[in-house]
């Protein structure tokens, strides 16, 4: 017992300097909440080793852990980022977009060829830069030297001079691997001409003219170096802004409040197809889980009838479809489903002329969704159904035989009663998952069809996960903060169904005592 006191204590500290290590790493990545969060769980394991009062919460730590890091953690990033505007159009940081327009360069299209002459070798090596220009006409750089290969790359600015015919060239022209080597230190370097326009590299033969764009003035405004014009920094939509008052890229994140939230619920454009998505995922969730409840007891009940003999072998066949991961299964249906080459169309059209649309008739499509779906389903909900249905006593149809009642009478008087309430939260829980069953529309229909009076990417297939996922990932803007906004509208959801089963199942407790 002592040496099992000792490994918990070893396991707890262990655990604590790696939470001091992930807190050190996100500091050095500025994320100072995360760290502080980090921090946080490290000072509640100390205070729990070395705390008798609360050395009974040593049991529930470890849960209360894994609540905190795989629901707590991510729904709060979640909800972060669902008050921003963080898009592939506003990927940066207000700092990072700012360094990113300072960075621009402005060129008027020309270009000069480029050779590198070096004289000496290793750290005395001293470089001079050979170029001519479109017209034919040579210039030759001043002296300069460049950090080993390898060191770190530090600018250098060099100002350029005519080339006379017949000047003398010193060193040789260096071959393309001496310069991929010095490549580093090349693309900071900066060469002059006598008008002190600013040339640099462009590919490694080649440079051009570049000169910055703009100059910073103070936090909030840059100054366009090609007409002076202003350019502000519009904090509200997180972009910056020319003079014309046009939006310049990159964007930057910005807090945006419940915008969102308000587009979900106040753009007739967004939310219309949200209440369709909605209702959709809750009767696809609903009729599943109804489906896949009542095939998993029909066949719990059938293998339980005595007189069936092979019951064993009948088991393994139904089992099956709960063997074959989802992943093999779904797209085994996609290519049966297939309109042109499925095998149901074939054998539909061969024995009654039809090729149903099952991927571009909305009807159809939701109708393979929940057939398919009801497949792979049904098997969790026999084997359920076949360990209660051992727990009911033969007693009660013996008793239900000799009253006169047939099988129908004992499913609905005896089998189903005993069996509702241990199933309840089984059921409450398929549709949980029938709620969110993102894999089954990813691989199966994407989504399609798509309905096309709609300006956001959504399918009459899609569920709510689904729908997310395309908005996040699939849309063209890719919007991450709309994404998150509406997945934690459905945690939401599935949160009231659970409170909403827990009193349920509450109440019915208190009533039984």
């Amino acid at each position: 017992m002592r040496a099992l006191a000792l490994g918990l204590h070893a396991l707890n500290l262990a655990a604590v300097a790696g939470l001091l290590f992930l807190c050190q790493q996100l500091l050095r990545a500025h994320d100072a909440l995360a760290a502080m969060a980090v921090l946080g769980v490290a000072g509640l394991l100390v205070l729990l080793q070395f705390s008798k009062r609360l050395q009974a919460w040593r049991y529930v730590m470890p849960g209360v852990s894994a609540v905190l890091v795989f629901i707590v953690l991510p729904m709060a990033f979640t909800l972060g980022i669902a008050f921003t505007n963080y898009s592939s159009a506003h990927l940066l940081s207000f700092e990072r977009a700012t360094d990113a327009l300072l960075q621009r360069t402005d060129s008027e299209g020309l270009g000069m060829d480029l050779s590198l002459l070096r004289e000496g070798e290793g750290a005395t090596a001293r470089y001079q830069a050979r170029l001519r220009d479109d017209d034919g006409k040579d210039w030759l750089s001043a002296r300069f030297t460049l950090p080993a290969p390898g060191a770190p790359a530090t600018g250098t600015t060099v100002m350029l001079g005519a080339l006379e015919d017949g000047q003398p060239l010193p060193g040789e022209p260096l071959p393309p691997r001496a310069l991929v080597e010095l490549l580093p230190q090349l693309r900071t370097l900066v060469l002059r001409t006598p008008d002190d326009r600013p040339w640099r590299l462009s590919s490694l033969h080649r440079i051009t003219d570049q000169a910055q764009r703009y100059a910073p003035i103070d936090a909030d405004r840059l100054r366009d170096l090609r007409d002076g014009s202003i350019v502000t920094a519009d904090h509200a939509a997180g972009v910056w802004r020319d003079a014309s008052g046009q939006a310049l890229e990159p964007g930057f994140r910005t807090t945006v409040g419940f915008a969102n939230y308000a587009r979900i619920f106040g753009d007739s454009s967004f939310f219309e197809p949200f209440v369709r998505v909605f209702v959709w995922t809750v009767s696809f969730a609903s009729l599943n889980t109804l489906l896949t409840f009542a095939l998993g007891l029909f066949f719990a009940v059938a293998l339980s009838w005595p007189a069936l003999k092979g019951r064993g072998a009948y088991r393994v066949a139904l089992f099956l479809p709960y063997a074959v991961p989802a992943f093999i299964s779904i797209p085994v249906f996609r290519g049966l489903f297939n309109e042109n080459l499925g095998e149901i169309n074939l054998v539909l059209d061969l024995l009654f002329g039809v090729r149903p649309g099952w991927f571009s008739d909305a009807t159809l499509a939701r109708a393979m969704v929940l057939t398919v779906n009801t497949w792979l389903g049904y098997p969790y909900m026999m084997i359920l159904a076949m360990g209660l249905l051992k727990a009911i006593p033969e007693d009660l149809y013996e008793a239900s035989a000799l009253a006169g009642a047939g099988p129908v009478t004992n499913l609905l008087r005896i089998t189903l009663p005993l069996i509702a309430r241990p199933m309840a939260p089984l059921l409450v829980a398929s549709f949980a998952a029938n709620f969110n069953n993102l894999t089954l529309i990813a691989l199966l229909t994407e989504g399609a069809p798509d309905y096309l009076d709609t300006q956001v990417p959504v399918g009459a297939t899609d569920l709510l996960a689904s729908y997310t996922y395309r908005i996040a990932f699939n849309d063209g803007g890719q919007n991450y903060a709309l994404a998150c906004a509406i997945s934690s509208i459905v945690f939401v959801i599935v949160a009231l169904l659970a409170y909403v089963n827990l009193r349920c199942f509450g109440g019915a407790k208190a009533t039984r005592r």
